[in-house]
């Protein structure tokens, strides 16, 4: 039988206890009926193994830093210092040249830093804290609008609730689409949000009219992937001009009508390459796409692979 990939997270004084319960609920609750094995996740700390969190109480770890030597994935949560200890960056460096996956979460990117594994790369954290980390490691290429980036091998993730949106990346690049949604589910949270935490910073609640009926015309373009979506007959729809219902529609999910309702059908064209049989073709015309030239090319640009490779690699069996 297939080993567990084994998840590690890194905790330390002052952690946020938010980002440490989604990498226990994602990657530590029993899902071996969604794909068996399950990961399995251990807690380190990297500070002795009794932590005090930042909301005043005390977590007891199970493992420390030595856990991180075997981890496959090694996830490092905030840490309530700047000042880091050098035997975790150790631990981290190591761990990276073994070939160890590392993520970082919200602030837990200035850990990253510390230890050089941000060098020459595109990152993100918290966009409260991006100013800090750019002015802190000047080589970094520190992107604060996005909710996560994936740098393939290194991985960082925006403030507190993107916690959940890299973690259900990570699920999705190890056991697909399919099974990512279904943890998403029982988390009641949506599989992939769009657009990223520029949405987020310092801006009032919307509360002009037309708000509702802007949501209401999100939830029928998912229902209508098949259908010519025009930004005029969808302003129309959500009965505001087409310039209004752009800028709304940038505002809500950060990013265009167009690149919002491609990403949709990507994602329902992964559903059905994991949970079907049908063509190509066909699935290309059920998502809305068209033809299954287009599908490759969005496909491509998306996903980073083909159809045919990821129904391979993610095809899930029928059941008898």
């Amino acid at each position: 039988m297939k080993r567990p990939h084994v998840v590690a997270t890194v905790i330390g004084d002052g952690a946020m206890p938010f980002e440490v319960a989604v990498a226990a609920e994602v990657f530590g609750e029993d899902r071996r009926d969604l794909a068996d094995p399950w990961y399995e996740w251990k807690l380190c700390s990297a500070f002795g193994r009794t932590v005090r969190v930042a909301a005043g109480f005390t977590i007891t770890t199970p493992y420390g830093l030595d856990a991180l030597a075997t981890a496959d994935t090694i996830i490092v949560a905030p840490i309530g210092t700047r000042d880091h200890p050098p035997r975790l960056l150790a631990a981290l460096r190591d761990a990276h040249v073994r070939g160890a996956r590392i993520a970082s979460l919200c602030t837990g990117a200035f850990v990253l830093a510390a230890a050089g594994l941000l060098d020459g790369r595109r990152a993100t954290t918290h966009w409260r804290h991006a100013a800090e980390l750019a002015d802190t490691h000047p080589d970094l290429d520190i992107d604060p609008g996005v909710l996560y980036v994936d740098e393939g091998d290194v991985l960082t993730s925006a403030g507190t609730a993107a916690s959940i949106d890299l973690c259900l990346h990570i699920v999705r690049n190890d056991l697909g689409a399919e099974v990512a949604n279904q943890v998403a589910r029982r988390m009641v949270v949506p599989p992939h949000r769009d657009g990223g935490q520029a949405q987020f910073v310092e801006q009032p609640v919307d509360d002009a009219p037309g708000h509702d009926l802007l949501a209401e015309t999100l939830a029928w373009i998912e229902a209508n992937l098949t259908s010519e979506l025009t930004v005029n007959d969808l302003a129309q729809r959500a009965a505001m001009s087409p310039r209004t219902f752009a800028r709304r529609f940038s505002a809500t999910t950060g990013t265009t009508p167009h690149q919002w309702i491609t990403n949709q059908r990507i994602a329902l064209a992964q559903r059905l390459l994991e949970t079907t049989d049908r063509s190509i073709d066909r699935i290309a015309g059920e998502c809305g796409l068209g033809t299954a030239t287009n599908l490759r090319l969005h496909f491509q640009r998306v996903v980073h692979t083909t159809p045919t490779q990821y129904r391979a690699t993610f095809r899930v069996p029928e059941t008898v």
